[in-house]
């Protein structure tokens, strides 16, 4: 991760972002600006994060920019189960306009069935508040066997997303 000033200059590396897998359409994934930014200088970044043994997943990590890099870094949400391969981790960053954050995530590749599969995080589009929490009147909340930040599912890999300007939706 690196910032460009008005100017055109880029910085060196910034300091404080996780481990990133970068292989195959692995990376660093997307950056947004958290809707308070110019008051608290907190971004959001997805990434595929390294797991064990060569997995990896698609993660969510806030920070605040600072003089010093990205400070107070700390994961809100990971991808679950992380899953050997280095294609489709998706990921788009989307606020809506009541707060909460739109994750994108890619079924990845040789695991594209799983997308129908309500207990893992593959194929999904999940929807956090800003800390990680889930909010209660997410569709599968209370549901058996899902995980109960989904949004919706059977996704292939959505590496673009936005809101509807006049409706506000997704």
């Amino acid at each position: 991760l690196r910032t460009v000033d008005r100017g055109g200059s880029v910085s060196a590396p910034v300091a404080g972002v996780p481990a990133v897998q970068a292989r195959g359409q692995g990376g660093l994934l997307d950056v947004a600006l958290d809707p308070r930014f110019a008051d608290n200088r907190v971004i959001y970044i997805s990434y595929a994060e390294p797991g064990e043994g060569g997995t990896a997943g698609t993660a969510v990590a806030r920070g605040r920019l600072g003089e010093g890099g990205l400070e107070d870094a700390r994961v809100i949400y990971r991808q679950q189960p992380k899953v050997a391969g280095s294609n489709h981790f998706g990921s788009r960053l989307v606020f809506a306009r009541d707060g909460s954050l739109f994750v994108t995530q890619g079924d990845r590749y040789a695991y594209r069935d799983k997308a129908q599969d309500l207990s893992v995080g593959l194929g999904k589009i999940v929807r956090i508040h800003p800390d990680g929490t889930v909010p209660a009147d997410n569709p599968f909340v209370g549901r058996a066997g899902a995980q109960p930040e989904i949004w919706s599912y059977g996704h292939r890999n959505i590496q673009a997303a936005t809101l509807h300007p006049e409706t506000g939706q997704l």
